[in-house]
């Protein structure tokens, strides 16, 4: 056999392979092993590529005063990654033995004893209001370690606390974002905010967990859980509507961007990279929703 043709049938069957395994998560909304990720795409499981293409800057909002995202930072001496990030210094090594890396600098672990002291009382209740122990303990809880690019085109850390059961989707699903450049602004604890969800939304931070109740309601958020993930919440904001006919929007500053019929930067979207990536992992998206819409809400029920 002509080895161009041989090429041209391991390529067939290579696509045949992954986009049965694609349908397969699609399907059961399960997540391959971080092991099993970097094969199926041909890299090394602690090896991040280089972006395809230098990034294209896109106009930004005015700057606002929030929690700094530092650039991406490689030790000269063995090439370990170092963090300013508030959650990534409070870790630091001391979950090295449990740390579960995709790629330098993508990773997920427990929350250390210091960062469990620095989110007590803020995102995380230190006392309950009722008496009674929070829905979700620190143990069920894991610190994510990404990057992203920022609105400028740089390349930023970011991370996130998140329930154990879904960091490694969001190790996978920010990973792939990262490789096609997508734009978050900013990507940092919600403690920073001093667990202020509007605060958070205005200042276009993306974030998962926070221990608090929907918005007007006396219900536990998704969030509460660590289930959720807000993406640039600024573009893509939450919609009630009232029985007047009118509409509330969250943040106010988003109300701009409440009209989807409207093309604009940063828009998600069913045609966009993170719908497509949060829904192939299981995720619902609160644009689907009837009573309200959530553009920038991505939520998920572990099997």
């Amino acid at each position: 056999m002509e080895r161009s043709k041989l090429l041209k049938m391991l390529a067939i069957i290579g696509a045949v392979i992954l986009f049965t395994v694609c349908l397969r998560r699609f399907i059961l909304g399960d997540s391959l092993s971080l092991t099993e990720y970097a094969e199926l795409y041909g890299r090394p499981a602690d090896q991040t590529p280089a972006p395809s293409r230098s990034p294209v800057s896109s106009q930004s909002p005015a700057p606002s005063q929030s929690p700094t995202a530092s650039p991406a930072q490689e030790d000269t001496d063995g090439g370990a990654f170092s963090s300013s990030l508030t959650g990534a210094v409070l870790n630091g090594d001391s979950q090295l033995e449990f740390r579960q890396t995709l790629a330098d600098a993508f990773y997920y672990e427990p929350l250390s004893e210091d960062l469990r002291r620095y989110i007590t009382g803020v995102s995380y209740p230190a006392v309950s209001e009722d008496g009674q122990e929070p829905s979700i303990t620190l143990d069920e809880l894991s610190y994510v370690h990404i990057l992203h690019y920022d609105f400028d085109g740089n390349s930023a850390e970011g991370e996130l606390i998140c329930n154990s059961l879904i960091a490694q989707d969001l190790v996978e699903i920010f990973h792939e974002l990262y490789r096609n450049e997508y734009r978050l602004e900013r990507v940092l604890l919600i403690d920073g905010y001093d667990g202020d969800d509007t605060a958070s939304m205005e200042d276009n931070n993306t974030s998962c967990f926070n221990y608090r109740t929907v918005e007007g309601s006396s219900s536990l958020s998704r969030h509460a859980l660590g289930l959720a993930v807000d993406i640039n919440p600024l573009y893509n904001p939450y919609i009630t509507y009232n029985s007047d006919g009118s509409e509330t929007v969250s943040p106010a500053s988003g109300a701009s961007y409440a009209d989807r019929s409207l093309s604009f930067p940063y828009k998600i979207d069913e045609d966009d990279l993170c719908y497509k990536l949060f829904t192939q992992h299981g995720f619902t998206w609160g644009g689907n929703w009837n009573s309200c819409k959530d553009y920038q809400h991505f939520q998920k029920t572990p099997q």
